[in-house]
């Protein structure tokens, strides 16, 4: 059978098509844009959006599995919901879905509630889902590269409790392995949720001092206060969103993102191998 990958033209959904031909299956994508969907030709694509339900429904015919990755939007939670109601209508009901770590506590960040919302609903309505839960993106840090080569300064406000950072790599081959192991069951398989995290949990003055080994010259922490930090994102991002990526720093300082025992050790099991870490990252940047 088919299995359809939802937000494939993003940092995590690229890496899961490539597992997922890697394991010989078939594919099929849904893209806004067929020019981002350089794909290899084995690669079914479908145009359209998750508010689309004529794209939808031809992107779900002939599906068994899908992968749903929700872009971090306005209208996140009414693209899930849809998203969700036409795949059971399709009859499809094995689902990988990339939620959020901690994603029940921080109810006031949007895109953790919606995501809360959306394993609610994969639960109430019988999906057999596994629920991939990941931590802040290693990757991410793309975005502050400038202030940390320029300015000497690691930016992101991610406090002192530690955040376990997960790579965009670990997360789509355990997407791919789930979503495999779904789609080749000889009927529906339980629920289950696996946090995705980092082999390190690091602090901002952590991290700060990681880029200083790298670079081998000083860098610092700036500090755990967002506003700057919202200010920063606001300049090329819409200003709902900066606010909600300071929400989202402010539970960084206060909560952290640590593994719960046993998440590391399970990860790697189903890897068979070490998790990507940190300074992997910061080195690549830094060659780059």
């Amino acid at each position: 059978m088919t299995i359809l990958v939802i937000g494939a033209t993003g940092r995590v959904g690229r890496h899961v098509v490539d597992q997922l031909l890697q394991r010989d299956a078939r594919v099929r994508v849904l893209t806004r844009d067929r020019t981002k969907a350089a794909f290899p030709a084995e690669v079914e694509v479908v145009q359209g959006d998750l508010l689309d339900i004529a794209a939808l429904r031809a992107a779900f015919s002939g599906v068994s599995t899908v992968f749903l990755l929700n872009a971090v939007t306005g209208d996140e939670f009414t693209q899930a919901i849809i998203t969700l109601n036409v795949a059971r209508e399709a009859g499809v009901d094995r689902v990988v879905y990339l939620s959020v770590f901690g994603a029940e506590r921080a109810v006031n960040v949007p895109h953790f509630a919606v995501k809360s919302g959306a394993e609610r609903m994969l639960e109430q309505m019988g999906f057999g889902a596994t629920i991939l839960r990941p931590t802040y993106f290693i990757d991410n840090e793309v975005m502050v590269k400038d202030v940390i080569l320029q300015h000497g300064v690691y930016p992101m406000p991610i406090g002192g409790q530690g955040v376990a950072m997960v790579d965009t790599r670990d997360i789509a081959e355990v997407a791919a392995i789930e979503l495999i192991r779904r789609d080749s069951a000889a009927g529906n398989l339980p629920s289950e949720t696996i946090n995705l995290v980092g082999p390190d949990t690091l602090t901002g003055e952590d991290v700060a001092r990681i880029w200083s080994d790298v670079l081998g010259r000083p860098v610092v922490y700036g500090g755990d206060d967002p506003s700057g930090f919202e200010q920063t994102m606001a300049t090329f991002m819409p200003q709902w969103m900066a606010y909600e990526m300071r929400i989202m720093a402010e539970r960084y300082v206060s909560d952290g993102m640590v593994p719960e025992d046993g998440d590391r050790e399970r990860l790697t099991t189903l890897l068979g191998r070490p998790l990507h870490a940190y300074r992997e990252t910061a080195a690549s940047i830094v060659a780059v």
